[in-house]
């Protein structure tokens, strides 16, 4: 369990890193703006294959059975799933997937395509895609010792996450995401009341 748990906050580590905007701006010297565009896709790549290892060594490492939640209420947390899964592709047709993917930084720079989305699921939350993802991994009826671990170090990796998003987006937008994060929660619905009325913005 030691290694499996060191393994993925390890993944994390070197994930959080490379999402960072010295990891970025240092890619860019070194480089030139050229190859940076193939940056976001091949960190894409990167964060997916490295975590296959963690993965088999999850797949491999001794383990046992926490719980196994029975009917019905299994059943309602693989509909809570399925409504994650909902959620992330609302999120994604929110903002540009392409974007997400890499992929349309192959053509030039992006950071002025789309303003600041706080519409629809953005209204309520400010990372809807992290929150889907932490709801669906933690929804799962079956839970053993090893998923425990990834789920516990992917939660913390997504909080730190989020960090660094907030800050890349508080450089992005400045004060308009200032006052949008002050009236929205971060990963958690509802837990803030509005304090002032915003009109939604796509």
């Amino acid at each position: 369990m030691l290694w499996l748990s060191l393994s993925v906050l390890l993944w994390g580590l070197f994930h959080s890193l490379l999402a960072s905007h010295q990891a970025k701006e240092l890619s860019r010297r070194w480089f030139g703006d050229r190859v940076a565009r193939f940056y976001r896709l091949a960190y894409n790549l990167f964060s997916s294959v490295s975590f296959l290892p963690v993965l088999a060594l999850a797949a491999l490492a001794p383990d046992r059975t926490l719980y196994f939640i029975p009917l019905p209420w299994s059943g309602l947390m693989v509909v809570g799933q399925l409504l994650a899964v909902v959620a992330l592709v609302a999120g994604f047709r929110q903002t540009d997937t392409w974007e997400f993917l890499g992929l349309r930084q192959l053509s030039g720079p992006v950071e002025a395509r789309q303003g600041l989305v706080t519409g629809g699921l953005y209204r309520y939350i400010r990372h809807p895609l992290y929150s889907a993802g932490l709801a669906f991994i933690w929804l799962m009826p079956l839970m053993t010792v090893n998923l425990l671990v990834i789920n516990s170090a992917l939660t913390v990796y997504v909080i730190v996450g989020a960090i660094f998003e907030e800050r890349k987006l508080c450089r992005v937008f400045g004060q308009a995401y200032a006052d949008y994060a002050a009236i929205t929660p971060m990963l958690i619905p509802f837990i803030k009341r509005n304090k002032a009325r915003r009109k939604p913005s796509m």
